[in-house]
């Protein structure tokens, strides 16, 4: 199962699809998951100063046995310390010497003072070439804008939340990226499945689906290539791992297919439903609520001394 590379506007070559170490596994040991996403076929492998999992990636990475240039290999800088003091402690703990992709992580975080600044560090990273392409995340016109009154480089990437329920909010930042030979990456696209199940992208992603003898997520995934998109995911799952990467060997959405899961994301997520834990406690609370409403009835119109103390 082979993945094209996109070429940046750097020249640099990325491989189209990533696995991600991303907030999920927060604190948890990915080494095991990373392992197994290297020995499927992922070569591309996602992680940030934010989700403290570059130990474990880069531990995966030596443990492979694979050459260094077999990987290509994102980490993102989330504040707290100046950059330079974080892109070192990354390196460190990634065992690197030089990642393939640093990103700003977010700049609602950085704040826009400091943004100008802190893309100046990432093009000295760049030209002394510890950081073979430099980007950002999470970044909107406005940001990119603040940036571009200093910048020499114009970012190579932008990692985006992007799914069909989000695509028309984020199509100003898609165009703009476009404009300037930016390359989008997404991460979350999966959650029209797995966070807004039973919406209005369910019927054009299962009739996608059904045509290629695939799944839902595959259509999902084929959805985010139609429009030109890095597929940023994960999974502790050997084969949900292999179904993702499958999506290679899949037909593309026709424009059809496309417009259809376009114009039932347009329509926006089912109504946010509680979780069983959520109605359970609503219950509860409603029980003990009216509890204290009948002892205050019967103390109120029976004047039950004993319940004064309650």
């Amino acid at each position: 199962m082979i993945f094209e590379d996109v070429t940046l506007n750097d020249g640099y070559k990325m491989p189209a699809i990533a696995y991600g170490t991303g907030s999920k596994w927060k604190g948890k040991s990915v080494v095991e998951y990373v392992q197994t996403a290297i020995d499927v076929g992922f070569s591309h492998l996602d992680t940030a100063q934010f989700y403290q999992t570059e130990e474990d990636v880069g531990q995966a990475i030596r443990e492979s046995g694979l050459a260094r240039d077999e990987f290509f290999v994102t980490t993102k800088y989330s504040g707290g310390v100046p950059v330079q003091v974080a892109f070192k402690n990354s390196l460190q703990k990634l065992g690197l010497k030089h990642v393939d992709l640093y990103l700003i992580h977010n700049p609602r975080i950085i704040g826009d003072k400091l943004l100008p600044a802190v893309w100046q560090q990432l093009e000295k990273f760049r030209w002394d070439g510890t950081a073979r392409s430099i980007g950002v995340s999470n970044f909107e016109v406005e940001h990119f804008k603040t940036i571009f009154s200093v910048a020499r480089i114009i970012p190579a990437v932008n990692q985006i939340h992007l799914h069909p329920y989000n695509y028309a909010e984020s199509k100003p930042v898609l165009d703009f990226c476009a404009q300037h030979k930016i390359v989008v990456e997404a991460y979350s696209s999966l959650d029209p499945i797995t966070k807004y199940p039973g919406g209005p992208v369910d019927a054009p992603l299962a009739a996608a689906a059904a045509k290629r003898n695939a799944t839902p997520v595959q259509a999902l995934f084929l959805w985010v290539r139609a429009k030109g998109v890095v597929i940023v995911t994960t999974s502790s799952t050997r084969s949900h791992m292999e179904e993702y990467l499958a999506i290679s060997e899949l037909e593309p959405l026709t424009a059809e297919e496309v417009a259809a899961i376009d114009e039932a994301g347009a329509k926006g997520p089912p109504a946010p439903t509680l979780t069983a834990r959520a109605r359970a406690l609503f219950t509860t609370h409603n029980a003990i609520a009216a509890v204290v409403l009948v002892l205050m009835l019967l103390q109120l119109f029976f004047r039950m001394p004993f319940l004064r103390v309650l």
